[in-house]
């Protein structure tokens, strides 16, 4: 007996392109390396074609490891090979939305994240416009080398992006910030440093913690969050940090803190973005098959992207 597979007729097809970016030198538990393959090896390219979507796997950005380079300076550790590895995908995102596709950038960590805006926002201001940024995470990324008490660069790219340093990471393509302040927005953040408070400020950026959350609901909260990015921009990237989900769902991710999404608030934040129709450019970062179990996080992460491209519990 041959079954048909499930159509989805609400879904409008898109050209998708992944790629690959195992960057694993923004901090110093390994394995997030491995994340692209994982998140592969659960699927991806073929469970999004079964929605109707035209993928193709435009492959790996290569990527330093740091076996083979000395860490530089202890306050931005790896930080010339990381904005090396960020300028060759920025490259790739730029000739990706050039070729009439959307990007969906698999990590690695974090660090990768200022490839992704930098490629759009290029693409975007190329064309007299701007883009906004939904920044999903436990953390909010926006450490600079004078405030980051590890030197881990994967705790600075929202810096980086808002136009906060480091100056070799935020001037690529020549000119910063990427996003500006009311059109960047931080959602689930739940576990922030005291100079990172003052950072955020610095920045001006909107942040919708948990709190906000579970006060709120996770609809209120997500439509406020995309009517900011939205405002006068001509879409947003979707950055989607893993270790913003709880780590019962999600416990293969670069830096796991307690208290997070809920599988279905999870599902319900990618659902209302799909619903939005106007995320330019996604990404997946901080999966780490490594301490993962049974690849769980990594088929989390790809059940993520069907739904951020259309699947919903009602098809």
């Amino acid at each position: 007996m041959t079954t048909t597979p499930p159509t989805y007729p609400n879904i409008t097809p898109r050209k998708i392109r992944v790629i690959g970016v195992p960057l694993d030198l923004g901090q110093s538990r390994r394995g997030v390396d491995m994340g692209p393959s994982a998140v592969r090896v659960a699927g991806l390219e073929a469970r999004l074609e079964a929605l109707g979507h035209i993928v193709e796997d435009g492959g790996n950005v290569a990527v330093a490891i740091p076996e083979q380079k000395k860490e530089g300076h202890p306050n931005a550790k790896y930080l010339k090979e990381i904005t090396a590895t960020c300028t060759k995908h920025a490259d790739l995102v730029l000739k990706t939305l050039e070729a009439g596709k959307v990007p969906v950038s698999l990590g690695g960590d974090h660090s990768m994240a200022v490839g992704s805006v930098a490629g759009v926002a290029e693409f975007y201001r190329r064309q007299g416009q701007k883009i906004g940024l939904i920044w999903i995470d436990a953390h909010t990324d926006i450490n600079t080398p004078e405030s980051s008490p590890s030197g881990h660069v994967h705790g600075m790219p929202l810096a980086a992006i808002m136009g906060l340093g480091p100056v070799e990471l935020s001037n690529i393509y020549n000119f910063s910030p990427k996003i500006k302040p009311e059109n960047c927005v931080l959602v689930g953040v739940r576990d922030i440093d005291a100079i990172e408070r003052e950072n955020v400020h610095r920045a001006g950026i909107e942040v919708l913690t948990m709190r906000d959350i579970d006060e709120r609901g996770m609809r209120t909260v997500m439509e406020e969050a995309l009517r900011m990015a939205g405002r006068g921009t001509a879409g947003y990237h979707v950055s989607l940090d893993m270790d913003w989900i709880d780590p019962e769902d999600a416990p293969g991710v670069g830096t796991p803190v307690r208290g997070g999404a809920t599988y279905r608030e999870a599902h319900l934040a990618m659902e209302i973005i799909a619903d939005h129709g106007r995320m330019l450019s996604f990404e997946i970062v901080e999966v780490n098959p490594v301490i993962d179990e049974h690849n769980q996080t990594a088929d989390l992460a790809v059940e993520m992207a069907l739904s951020a491209f259309g699947k919903t519990t009602n098809q």
